[in-house]
C-alpha cells in the first residue's frame, strides 16, 4: 500500500513537472514589458547613430493601441500625433532618457 501511495506521488510529480516546463516557456515569451498606467516600456536600445531609443506600446481606455519610440537625442515621441494621449509616455520617455544619462 505504502509502495503504491509512494508510485503514484512521484508520477503525480513528474506529471506536475512536465506541465510546468511545457506551459512555463510560453508565458514567459508572451509576458508584457514593464508597465505603468496607459504606457508599457518594451525595449530601450543604443547605437551610434541613433542614441538610446525607448520603444513603447500605448493603449488607452477606449481599446486604440499605438506603438511609438521615443529618442533621446531630441526628446520627441515617434509618431508624434495619433488616437491615444501622447502626454504619459512623453514623460515616462523623458524619465527614462534622463536614467540612461542622456537627457537631450
Amino acid at each position: 500500500m505504502k509502495r503504491s501511495f509512494q508510485a503514484a506521488n512521484l508520477i503525480f510529480s513528474v506529471l506536475i513537472g512536465v506541465a510546468i516546463t511545457l506551459i512555463g516557456p510560453d508565458r514567459a515569451v508572451a509576458a508584457p514589458g514593464l508597465c505603468t498606467g496607459v504606457v508599457c516600456a518594451d525595449e530601450i536600445t543604443r547605437s551610434a547613430k541613433n542614441h538610446w531609443q525607448l520603444r513603447m506600446r500605448l493603449e488607452d481606455q477606449q481599446g486604440h493601441r499605438e506603438r511609438v519610440v521615443m529618442d533621446c537625442r531630441n526628446q520627441q515621441l515617434s509618431p508624434r500625433g495619433g488616437l491615444v494621449d501622447r502626454i504619459p509616455a512623453t514623460a515616462l520617455g523623458r524619465r527614462a532618457c534622463r536614467l540612461a544619462g542622456e537627457a537631450g
